[in-house]
Order: C-alpha cells, then sequence, then structure tokens
C-alpha cells in the first residue's frame, strides 16, 4: 500500500468519527428535543443532503481540474466552521443552516478522497476503494460508540466533538495532502482527447447504475432516521440504539477478510457481486419489519452490514473503471452525489409514510425500492453493449 493512501485512510477515519458524532442522532434532536415532526426532520436532513449532492459534484469537478489538495481544504473549512457554530447554536433554526452548510463542506470532501485513492494506486484495482471504505466504517463505529455515550450526558457535547474532529482533520489535509500529487494540466489534456459515443456510453452506464445505488441509500438511510425514532417507541435507549451502529462499523473492519473471499466464490463480477447485495438487503429489511426487541434489530443490523459490504465498494470500483482519463473525480463525485441524494429523499420518503401511514407500510415499499435496484443494475451496461456491438458492425 502507497504512504500516501495511509495518510488518505486516516484522514477518512478522522472525518467520519467526526461525522458519526452527529449524523446518528439528527432525527431523535430534531424530532425529541426540538419537537419537530418526523416529517419535518425529514426536511431537514433533505437539506443537508441536497446540499451535499451539490458540494460532491463540485468537489469532483475541483478535482479534475485543481487536485485533491484544493477542494479537501476548501470543503473541510467550511465543515468546520459550521460544525462550531453548530456547537455555539443548535437552537432552531440555526440548527437547520449549519446542518445545511455541513452537507455541503461534506460533499465536497469524499469525492475528492476517493479518486486521489485510485489515482495513489491505479495498479490496486478495487483495493483502494475497499480500503477507503473500511476507513470510513472504522470512523463510523467509533464515533457512534463514542457518539451515543456522548449524548447521553448532554446532547450539545456532541455538537462540540464534530466540531473538533473536523479541525483535526483540516490539520492532516493542511500539512500532509500537498504531497499527493495530481496533475491537473495532464488530465485536462487526455480529458480533452478522450471525447464522442464512448464517453456517451460510459456515462449513461454510470447513471443507470447510480439509479438502484440510490435506491439502496433511500433504504439505507432510514436506520438512521424513521428506524432510529421506531427504536425510541419501543424504549431501546439511545445507547443501545448506537450500538447496532458500532456492530455496523466493527463487522465491516473485521469481517472484512471473510466477506472477500465469499465474495471471490459468490460473485465472478462486480455486477453479481452489487445484485447478490441488493437480495441481502432485502433480507435485513424483512427482518427488522419483525422486530420487536434489541436483538431483532441487531440481528437485522448484521445481515445490513452483509449487504452493504457487498454493494458499497463495488459501485465506486465500477465507476472508477467507466471514468475516462481525466474525469476520475467527476465519476466518484457522481457515485457520492447519489448516495447522498438517497440520504436527501430517503427521510422525507421515510417520514412521511410513517406520518400518514404507518411504519409497516414503510417496509413494504423498501422491500418494493430495492426490487426495482436490482434491475437497474442488472442492465446498468446495456449502452457499453450496445456501443461495443455497433463498433464491431461498423468495422
Amino acid at each position: 500500500m502507497p504512504k500516501q493512501l495511509r495518510l488518505l485512510l486516516i484522514g477518512m477515519v478522522i472525518n467520519v468519527v467526526g461525522a458519526s458524532f452527529l449524523w446518528p442522532l439528527n432525527t431523535i434532536y430534531i424530532h425529541d428535543v426540538l419537537g419537530k415532526s418526523l416529517t419535518m426532520a425529514g426536511v431537514v436532513l433533505m437539506l443537508n443532503s441536497a446540499s451535499g449532492v451539490l458540494g460532491n459534484l463540485i468537489g469532483g469537478l475541483l478535482f479534475d481540474r485543481f487536485g485533491g489538495y484544493r477542494s479537501i481544504l476548501i470543503g473541510v473549512s467550511m465543515t468546520m466552521a459550521a460544525g462550531l457554530g453548530l456547537a455555539l447554536n443548535h437552537s432552531w433554526p440555526w440548527y437547520v443552516l449549519f446542518l445545511t452548510l455541513i452537507g455541503f463542506g461534506s460533499g465536497m470532501v469524499f469525492p475528492s478522497m476517493y479518486a486521489m485513492a485510485g489515482s495513489v494506486w491505479p495498479e490496486g484495482g478495487r483495493k483502494p476503494f475497499n480500503y477507503m471504505y473500511v476507513a470510513q466504517n472504522v470512523g463510523v463505529a467509533a464515533g457512534a460508540a463514542l457518539g451515543g455515550l456522548v449524548a447521553s450526558i448532554s446532547f450539545p457535547l456532541t455538537f462540540l466533538a464534530n466540531a473538533l474532529m473536523y479541525g483535526v482533520f483540516f490539520l492532516l489535509a493542511l500539512t500532509t495532502y500537498h504531497r499527493i500529487k495530481v496533475d491537473a494540466g495532464e488530465q485536462k489534456g487526455l480529458l480533452q482527447a478522450d471525447k464522442g459515443i464512448k464517453n456517451k456510453a460510459k456515462f449513461t452506464s454510470l447513471l443507470v447504475l447510480c439509479a438502484g445505488f440510490l435506491l439502496c441509500w433511500v433504504a439505507h438511510v432510514q436506520w438512521q432516521t424513521s428506524i432510529s425514532s421506531y427504536t425510541q417507541s419501543l424504549d431501546i435507549s439511545i445507547n443501545q440504539y448506537s450500538f447496532l451502529w458500532t456492530v455496523n462499523g466493527a463487522m465491516i473492519v473485521l469481517a472484512q477478510p471473510l466477506i472477500s473471499t465469499a465474495i471471490r466464490y459468490v460473485a465472478k463480477t462486480l455486477k453479481a457481486q452489487i445484485i447478490i447485495g441488493i437480495i441481502i438487503y432485502m433480507v435485513s429489511f424483512v427482518v427488522v419489519a419483525n422486530a420487536g426487541q434489541f436483538t431483532g434489530f441487531l440481528v437485522a443490523m448484521i445481515i445490513l452490514t452483509i449487504g452493504e459490504m457487498f454493494v458499497w465498494p463495488a459501485v465506486p470500483t465500477v465507476a472508477n473503471e467507466l471514468a475516462p482519463k481525466g474525469r476520475e473525480g467527476f465519476y466518484q463525485g457522481v457515485v457520492n452525489s447519489t448516495a447522498t441524494g438517497g440520504r436527501m429523499l430517503g427521510p422525507v420518503l421515510g417520514g412521511f409514510m410513517v406520518d400518514v401511514y404507518n411504519i409497516n407500510a414503510l417496509f413494504v415499499l423498501l422491500i418494493g425500492l430495492l426490487f426495482m435496484a436490482i434491475f437497474t443494475t442488472m442492465f446498468y451496461d446495456r449502452a457499453i453493449k450496445k456501443e461495443q456491438v455497433n463498433t464491431e458492425l461498423t468495422a
């Protein structure tokens, strides 16, 4: 593993630890502390994610033009400043403003981190993306565990811890990431030389793949929003709920060798890997729909995590393979903005379904959406195959 990738992994852990102090508890804070409805909580999280979508796209474009160092510093500076503002004033409506700014700044960081990982170890194939995924979930496990503990003492302390971790990440990026070189000028030259139908077919394939990825995230984010509030109605404590995310992150780290071995045997292609993961995802929602106690939610989280380990690292790997030279940042920006888009739409959809119908109606809808994701994944590369056939016929 290149030393530069290790620096990126350390930064990813620190950044996500900070974020994980906050995001699992947002809905609980908005609904139970600020006294807003689940639908309103969904709207607030939608604004956070919508700004993240914009940040992802801008961050990806900045990476392709200027490299990752500048775009990461800009993004983390914004999240650090907004996190400090949230620590100082977390009343309504300031909570909404600072959470939206945090979403935009965080969105700028992630595509550059993933694109830089692929750039510093191109011969690593899917390995740099797997390592980044694992690092991200080390941060989730540590941050969720600490966040639940801190929140049980005082919610305002979680906001302060969030801001402090962003500050540590800023210092790391400022002092070390300038050594991670990406030749933006070379990228622009390659980009200008690589235009035409081939690029359109790849981009179309990326969009179809991301449509299914979006649906998966709409389902996944319910664990952070509607399901988190549902656990409170069943008298499951905040510490127990946070422990579910600790299990999620710990499994991703500790079970990685086992899952990687399983993937080599049961999924010969990245497409098969994603489809199998979505099916496992569906099983997890069947389990959680019938859970009434903490143990049921724990089993559902374990199953969900296995499905996540199949799907989450595979999608940016496919995007990296599809990306023309010089567009790696933009393609990773599209993938990350899709994930953020799912986090944007999911809370509103989940809150509406629970407020108007009930939690069981939401689970039925989510299973249906995951069925749709299987079909988009099956046919995402159809445009590339069609372009190849046309090329062969005209040759």
